[in-house]
Order: C-alpha cells, then sequence, then structure tokens
C-alpha cells in the first residue's frame, strides 16, 4: 500500500511563513504528478499548486508569487514553501500524489494524505 504523510501546518501570524512536507512511502514504482490542494471551513477542496515528475509547477492565481512548491524526486517528498500567508490562506491543506504501484505499474492512481491544519491569524 501507499501512504502520504504531511507535516509542517501549524499557527503563524499574517504575513508569515510556513513550509508543508508530504512524504510518500510504501509500494511505490514510480511518482507521476504530486500537488497540493486545500480546503476552508465551509468551503470545496481546491488546487493550490501541482508540479510534475520533470519539475513542472503550476498555481492557483490566489497563492501565485506566495507559494513555492518543490520537490525531491530522490525522497518521493514533495514541499510547499508558502510565505506572506494571509488569513484566507487558513484551511487544511492535503498532499495529493498521482503514481505507479509497485502491484500495477501500468496504472495510474491517485493517494491523498490525511491533511495537515493551517490557520493564519493575529
Amino acid at each position: 500500500q501507499v501512504l502520504l504523510v504531511e507535516s509542517g501546518g501549524g499557527l503563524v501570524q499574517p504575513g508569515g511563513s510556513l513550509r508543508l512536507s508530504c512524504a510518500a512511502s510504501g509500494s511505490i514504482f514510480r511518482i507521476d504528478s504530486m500537488a497540493w490542494y486545500r480546503q476552508a471551513p465551509g468551503k470545496e477542496r481546491e488546487l493550490v499548486a501541482t508540479i510534475t515528475s520533470g519539475g513542472t509547477s503550476n498555481y492557483a492565481d490566489s497563492v501565485k508569487g506566495r507559494f513555492t512548491i518543490s520537490r525531491d524526486n530522490a525522497k518521493n517528498t514533495v514541499y510547499l514553501q508558502m510565505n506572506s500567508l494571509k488569513p484566507e490562506d487558513t484551511a487544511v491543506y492535503y498532499c495529493n500524489a498521482r503514481l505507479l504501484g509497485l502491484r500495477d505499474p501500468f496504472t495510474l492512481n491517485t493517494y491523498w494524505g490525511q491533511g495537515t491544519q493551517v490557520t493564519v491569524s493575529s
């Protein structure tokens, strides 16, 4: 099986920074894309940023210029550096990975982490 574990969430003041990490482990053949999503109370889950295996990244307009997604393929880990945080960034942040498992290395499957809370408040 595959497990995604996020870390790095917490409480931060407006204008502050946080760095989220998500490590994938288990029966992994190859990870294709990885991404971060977030879900605020009463709202739908939304895409924050994505990164391909080759390092190409894309961002939601609301975080462009403030957030940076990166990954370490050797460690099967994706990061989200969040700067200039705003109260509206408050949400549970979820890691997402599309990957080929060892059991079936021909079918891409999607896995989710359990989420980590980010709260931006003074």
